[in-house]
């Protein structure tokens, strides 16, 4: 079993950029723990960054046939854009939505998410360990 998970703009700078809301936790740190804890229970991650709107549309794309499940972090992009909420919705595949601070308590404009409505669920507040009960989640319904 085949997991991707997809990290959107600005998550490269995870452990620098604004820690006080993102934390320290590295996005090398994240995608590690996540490799050995689906390792773990028989499955492998594939982690994918980009800053780019259209690579993350491309990587959704391609995974339709090579994965069974997608996390997603879609970072700004959560707020504005309905492609690649489009794309996730295309492939058929199960998706869970990954945030790191709780865009609730956030400003307002970070309140509305493209993504929740196709996704099976959303983690948002829990700081990195969204990422593990994520994975956690998605492997559990993939059973």
């Amino acid at each position: 079993m085949k997991i991707l998970v997809l990290h959107g703009p600005n998550l490269n700078l995870l452990g620098e950029r604004e820690p006080e809301i993102y934390g320290r936790t590295t996005l090398a740190e994240i995608d590690a723990r996540l490799r050995e804890q689906a390792s773990a229970r028989g499955a492998s991650v594939d982690t994918f960054q980009s800053n780019h709107e259209g690579a993350l549309i491309d990587r959704i794309q391609a995974a339709r046939r090579t994965h069974q499940g997608i996390i997603v972090n879609p970072g700004g992009l959560t707020h504005s854009s309905v492609a690649l909420r489009d794309a996730l919705a295309a492939t058929s595949l199960p998706v869970v939505e990954v945030h790191l601070s709780n865009i609730y308590a956030r400003e307002p404009f970070r309140h509305h998410s493209y993504v929740s409505g196709i996704a099976l669920g959303q983690i948002s507040g829990l700081g990195a360990k969204g990422y593990e009960l994520a994975l956690e989640a998605l492997l559990d319904r993939l059973k």
